[in-house]
């Protein structure tokens, strides 16, 4: 009974008529190539395609354009005991370039909602949204975007210490961090930190290193590559402290930092062993892997000093 109630809800729009708080513009596309390594010369003439969600984001303070419909789809699912949410993957289609000064417009509808599912996680709902992406009038892209509403499974105890960090470092005590998505495309990366290696993808035409995993060079478009293993060493490029939101398996506040490897590729992942206001840029990090439950080890980066 509940899937059919869920199912009557597809089609029916979550956002009409939403407008981007900013029209495209050089410093935020500047500032994102900037933050992402990408020094493609076609920018800033142009926006970098995967901006695309970047230019409908509302911020702290939210869009008014969302339906009443989807917080009835999230209402039914809360009550039906799936109170925790996740994003799951998301596809994006593009369809022209955006450009400075193009006015962005969007409109999303609520696309599919999927059987209940069980997952490592708990057992729920993904629910697939599609956004259609405008700039100027003229259909820019579609973003699809799909979350996993689940009721959380049984806490497993989080065991006290970890490979090279401090207990007080993983989290609070029965608390999961969420499961990473692995897929055919960085299955290879996960199978490296399992054996404590950070691999780096290396193009095999071009020689070009690339992170995070992609399936094609994103310097000559090769599909050929193998991998070279980190050497551990790397500096603070930017980072943040997490306040907020709360969440168990976190212990805010905390700093998460874009670090730059020696070999020139940046990642992010947590700064651990120095206090979180004492994270600076430019700070000389280490990698290690801390093992935060039963079977998940992450890396993470340890600052000097700590």
């Amino acid at each position: 009974m509940l899937y059919e109630q869920l199912k009557a809800y597809e089609g029916r729009p979550a956002a009409t008529s939403g407008v981007g708080k900013d029209t495209v513009n050089e410093p935020m596309i500047r500032h994102w190539c900037e933050a992402m390594g990408d020094a493609n010369p076609a920018y800033p003439a142009v926006a970098p395609p995967t901006m695309l969600q970047a230019w409908t984001m509302g911020g702290l303070s939210g869009h008014t354009g969302r339906t009443a419909a989807y917080d009835e789809l999230f209402a039914l699912l809360d009550g039906a005991g799936c109170t925790a949410v996740v994003a799951t993957d998301c596809e994006q289609e593009y369809l022209r370039d955006l450009r400075p000064g193009d006015r962005i417009t969007f409109d999303a509808v609520i696309e599919s909602v999927s059987e209940r599912k069980k997952t490592a996680l708990g057992t729920g709902y993904f629910v697939t949204t599609r956004m259609d992406v405008r700039g100027g009038g003229e259909l820019a892209g579609t973003h699809r975007f799909r979350i996993l509403k689940y009721a959380p499974g049984a806490r497993t105890k989080t065991p006290a210490g970890g490979t090279g960090a401090r207990a007080a470092e993983v989290g609070r005590p029965g608390a999961r961090r969420p499961r990473p998505v692995v897929n055919r495309d960085n299955a290879g990366f996960w199978d490296g930190v399992a054996r404590h290696q950070l691999l780096i993808q290396r193009c095999t035409s071009c020689s070009a290193l690339r992170f995070p995993w992609l399936p094609g060079c994103n310097a000559c478009g090769s599909p050929e590559w193998d991998t070279v293993a980190a050497s551990g060493a790397g500096t603070v490029y930017s980072y943040v402290v997490m306040h907020h939101p709360a969440f168990p398996a976190f212990d805010p506040p905390y700093a998460v930092g874009l670090i730059e490897l020696a070999e020139g590729v940046r990642m992010v992942s947590n700064v651990i062993g120095v206090p979180y206001d004492k994270v600076r840029v430019g700070l000389p990090v280490s990698l290690e892997f801390l093992r935060v439950d039963e079977d998940l080890e992450l890396p993470v980066f340890r600052g000097s000093g700590g």
